[in-house]
């Protein structure tokens, strides 16, 4: 992740991400450190090779998913990087990767939640505020609303059970998120 990520806010996306997908692994009672290992590293090589490029082969997370392949990562866990990128055409058939997709674009709208609070915790986020925030289409214009009630759908939950997991999970890294209060 550091090797290939310079910028501050990619990679506490990716902490959050991670969080996340340990607290859904542990719910499905799968292997909470391979499915946050998928959270971790999936937008890694992001700022590098951008969504710009000539070719879906040559852009992220097609590109990334080369290079951890090259270095010997599990099948699963590439197959679930692909799936979060809609325009990539791979399916999410597992539920790793169902989850991945799911947290996504959910992370970045917590986050922009939490950072318009005045404390700008964690802490004093809950559903009902996310959920008024993604009525606002002016508010975190870069996190696709239809992928967050698509994510909850494919996984099989309820979307405001769903965006409050995902609090409650992204809270107990609120510290490394920089999302505790303690920075204002």
């Amino acid at each position: 992740m550091h090797e290939y990520t310079t910028s501050e806010s990619l990679r506490k996306h990716m902490l959050a991400v991670e969080a996340a997908m340990r607290a859904y692994a542990e719910k499905f009672r799968e292997d909470a450190d391979r499915w946050g290992l998928a959270g971790l590293i999936h937008d890694f090589d992001y700022e590098r090779f951008p969504n710009a490029a000539h070719s879906a082969t040559e852009e992220h997370p097609a590109h990334g998913v080369r290079i951890l392949r090259e270095r010997g990562w599990p099948d699963d866990i590439l197959q679930a990087i692909l799936g979060h990128a809609t325009y990539s055409g791979v399916g999410r058939e597992s539920t790793m990767a169902k989850a991945l997709f799911a947290v996504d674009e959910l992370t970045g709208l917590v986050t922009a939640t939490a950072l318009v609070r005045p404390s700008k915790s964690l802490h004093e986020v809950d559903a009902r505020s996310v959920r008024k925030k993604m009525k606002d289409k002016a508010f975190a214009r870069g996190v696709n609303r239809d992928d967050v009630v698509l994510g909850a759908q494919e996984l099989g939950v309820d979307l405001d059970g769903h965006i409050q997991f995902v609090i409650d999970a992204m809270r107990a890294r609120a510290a490394d998120l920089g999302l505790d209060g303690t920075g204002v």
